[in-house]
């Protein structure tokens, strides 16, 4: 271990890190450009055992790391070296004074707080000791005298340093974006203890799932060409803790930029097709799905799918739950049909060939692939803005069902066939999806009909019928929310419909029950609204 050299011959990087990823080849570069390194406890010890020459902290302070190192850069020395400024007159006298010796860049990456709460076993003082104070405070002392000092707070930023510094140094606009990064750390930080301490307070004014105040921190992905219209602009963010299964975890495979509303259907796509376990698919447009269906093979659930609408299939976008094959890949690429974009769990080698290289499509799908597709999510909230604020709740992920099948009653004498109860089923999960008021109609494992958006449910069944024609005739209805009357029900008999599944919950639900006996169509309560607004 190095002792440090005197102050007048040497840059000096000071370097903490919890994340040491890409350490070892950034801090011998720094040493190449004549860097001496000064670091701390763990990180002094694996720059040692990458052979960089290095100088412990208390080498240079004079005072030993104390408290199992909870105590070690919190000293004079270190952050008048971070915050002095060596041209200024009174910080140049007491840097001389004290024998400090200026640090011209500080690493620093945080105790991986966020990690070990995400942990389900994690205890309240496991919790606590991961909570960094050194790092935070180092770290806010060099954003803040940046002009002077440059804050490294992400292993990203190693390279585009490291050129700045083989260059001659680093610009001014350089250093202000690492110190902004650097305050967008901290404050990230801070929230994400914060909000994690108001799970840990039981009375008062702590609240687990909705505190006081709510940060949420996302991570820009990309710059998107424009918004829902050409006029506005738009951006795509990545909240921190975004799972695997996600769209923000999905990778893109092939195609052009993705835009702001192929995102918001993708996600739809990716919303529905994970609630099957048998291999399903959904054909989204306009956040809405025009057809879906289940079936032995994803082949077979493309073909019901795209039957559900095939007017509105065209410039849709697709999303399945297995590995997409060239036997679907082939229905998909038939002469009359065009999709936007597809999300899938992975691509078998020739279907992949196919959509990259038939020019037809090789110049315009995108391909996704989210290979944790069906995982589970954790529960998380919903944040929706409005003007002036936004509104936050629970998402709406419950079961595979939709809501739990133990609180469904048949509400009719007659209950369903089990061919009836499949397709009601299904039905409603895809209802769960459908923009209110919504109506599906299904047979077979396909849906036959959508009625969305609509200001009266009655209408909403009588669109559905009417996009659904002749297959009808038999189908299953499923609606989101309760029907107000018995309107809709003497509509849906009039187009053949066989059974109905609602939550519920009406004032008039006995006039609703009777209209199904007087119809012979039996009617499952669900007990559950799905309302999407």
């Amino acid at each position: 271990m190095a002792s440090p050299s005197p102050a007048s011959t040497r840059k000096r990087a000071l370097i903490s890190v919890s994340d040491k990823t890409g350490l070892a080849a950034f801090a011998q570069g720094l040493v190449q450009l004549g860097f001496e390194i000064v670091s701390t406890g763990g990180t002094r010890r694996f720059l040692e055992e990458n052979r960089i020459p290095v100088v412990d902290i208390s080498a240079y302070t004079g005072f030993p790391e104390i408290m199992e190192g909870r105590v070690k850069t919190l000293h004079p020395k270190v952050h008048g070296a971070i915050l002095g400024r060596p041209t200024e007159p009174g910080d140049a006298a007491a840097i001389r004074e004290h024998g400090i010796i200026p640090f011209q860049v500080v690493v620093c990456n945080l105790y991986p707080f966020e990690k070990t709460v995400a942990q389900s076993n994690v205890t309240f003082d496991e919790a606590i000791e991961q909570i960094d104070v050194g790092g935070p405070s180092m770290v806010r002392a060099a954003a803040k005298n940046h002009a002077h000092v440059a804050v490294v707070t992400d292993p990203r930023q190693y390279s585009r340093v490291l050129e700045a510094l083989r260059g001659g140094s680093l610009s001014t606009d350089l250093r202000r974006e690492l110190a902004w990064t650097a305050f967008e750390r901290t404050a990230a930080y801070d929230r994400a203890i914060a909000n994690w301490m108001s799970t840990q307070v039981t009375g008062g004014e702590g609240n687990a799932k909705f505190p006081e105040r709510l940060t949420v921190e996302l991570v820009r992905n990309a710059v998107l060409r424009y918004g829902e219209n050409p006029h506005q602009t738009a951006a795509f963010y990545r909240a921190s803790d975004a799972g695997p299964s996600t769209l923000a975890r999905a990778e893109i495979l092939h195609g052009k930029e993705l835009s702001y509303n192929n995102l918001l259907d993708l996600d739809a796509a990716l919303a529905i097709v994970r609630e099957f376990d048998q291999p399903a698919v959904v054909i989204i447009k306009h956040n809405n799905p025009c057809g879906c269906g289940v079936g032995d093979t994803l082949a077979a659930a493309f073909a019901k799918a795209y039957e559900g609408d095939p007017v509105s299939a065209f410039g849709s976008i697709v999303g399945v739950n297995r590995p997409l094959d060239l036997a679907t890949v082939e229905q998909m690429c038939e002469p009359d049909r065009f999709v936007e974009a597809v999300i899938a769990p992975d691509y078998e080698a020739d279907a992949y060939k196919v959509l990259t290289t038939q020019p037809k499509w090789a110049k315009s799908v995108r391909l996704l692939k989210c290979p944790a597709l069906g995982e589970s999510r954790a529960a998380t909230l919903e944040v929706r803005s409005i003007s002036g604020g936004a509104l936050v709740q629970d998402r709406d992920e419950t079961d595979r069902t939709g809501g739990g099948e133990t609180e469904w009653n048949v509400a009719t004498q007659i209950p369903p066939s089990a061919e009836q109860l499949a397709d009601l089923k299904f039905a409603w999960v895809v209802a769960k999806h459908v923009k209110s008021n919504a109506i599906v109609l299904a047979h077979d494992g396909a849906v036959v009909g959508v009625g969305a958006g609509q200001m009266s449910r009655v209408d909403s069944v009588r669109l559905a019928a009417e996009k659904a024609e002749k297959r009808s005739r038999g189908a299953v209805m499923a609606s989101d929310a309760f029907f107000p009357f018995r309107d809709g029900i003497d509509v849906a008999a009039r187009f053949g419909i066989a059974a109905v599944i609602q939550p519920g919950g009406s004032r008039n639900d006995a006039q609703v029950i009777a209209a199904c006996t007087e119809h012979g169509m039996p009617m499952i309560f669900t007990g559950r609204r799905h309302f999407r607004h």
